[in-house]
């Protein structure tokens, strides 16, 4: 995998496309080398209780669920979202159901799946990255771009979780995935507060995250809330 430097960028903006289509199909090759071996098919990764198997059939569940939606908002239509709470949940069950396929097959569909989603992305215009609202499964209507990071998590991140099961624990995720990956942490850590035991606690914390990508916020936690504001 490469490691050049990629300057720093705005996923969510429109100038930032180039940059996540390009560490999106980097980390994917990387995923399909991985997940291609025929040796690693059974290998229990760090995601509890999946095979490397199951990464592909999560893959596939996900583009598919992404597809169908897509195509939702293209003719108009309004989407439903599960909710945060369940993905966890719901993602397992539904990438668990794909061990039924043969590996090939389960290969091919996965390939024939991102080169799709792949396209989809490559042509939205600068105007449509923001704006066209696509029904994410469970978090709702999201701007299209989002989605080539939603494919970064998945590929920048599960390598490491097979690499781990094949015994590499010092494994690392790369920067420039990691740095992508950020501004979408704070809207899910926002979800991750256990509201009951956080009740009635009142305090701040600093977060900070070191390198080009990174920066410093100062975090409250009140009334079984997150929050986060950049430190000046």
């Amino acid at each position: 995998m490469s490691t050049a430097v990629i300057t720093p960028v705005n996923p969510m903006a429109a100038e930032g496309k180039d940059t996540v289509l390009t560490v999106m199909r980097r980390d994917r090759e990387n995923f399909t080398r991985l997940v291609s071996d025929p040796k690693n098919w059974n290998v229990d990764t760090r995601c509890t209780g999946w095979e490397t198997r199951d990464l592909v059939g999560h893959m596939i569940d996900v583009m598919e669920g992404y597809f169908k939606n897509w195509d939702a908002a293209v003719a108009g239509k309004e989407g439903t979202a599960l909710g945060l709470p369940v993905m966890g949940e719901t993602l397992n069950d539904h990438a668990l159901e794909f061990r039924k396929l043969p590996r090939e097959e389960a290969l091919d569909r996965f390939k024939k799946d991102a080169q799709k989603l792949d396209k989809m992305l490559a042509d939205l215009t600068p105007e449509q990255w923001t704006s066209f609202m696509v029904y994410h499964p469970f978090a709702g209507p999201v701007p299209a771009g989002f989605y080539g990071t939603f494919q970064i998590m998945d590929y920048g991140v599960h390598p490491y979780d097979i690499e781990y099961g094949l015994g590499n624990k010092l494994a690392t995720i790369d920067e420039a995935t990691a740095g992508l990956i950020l501004p979408f942490a704070f809207v899910f850590w926002q979800y991750t507060v256990d509201e009951k035991n956080a009740k009635g606690l009142d305090f701040t914390y600093g977060l900070q995250v070191d390198g080009p990508w990174g920066g410093k916020w100062r975090v409250t936690v009140k009334d079984g809330k997150w929050s986060a504001v950049p430190e000046e």
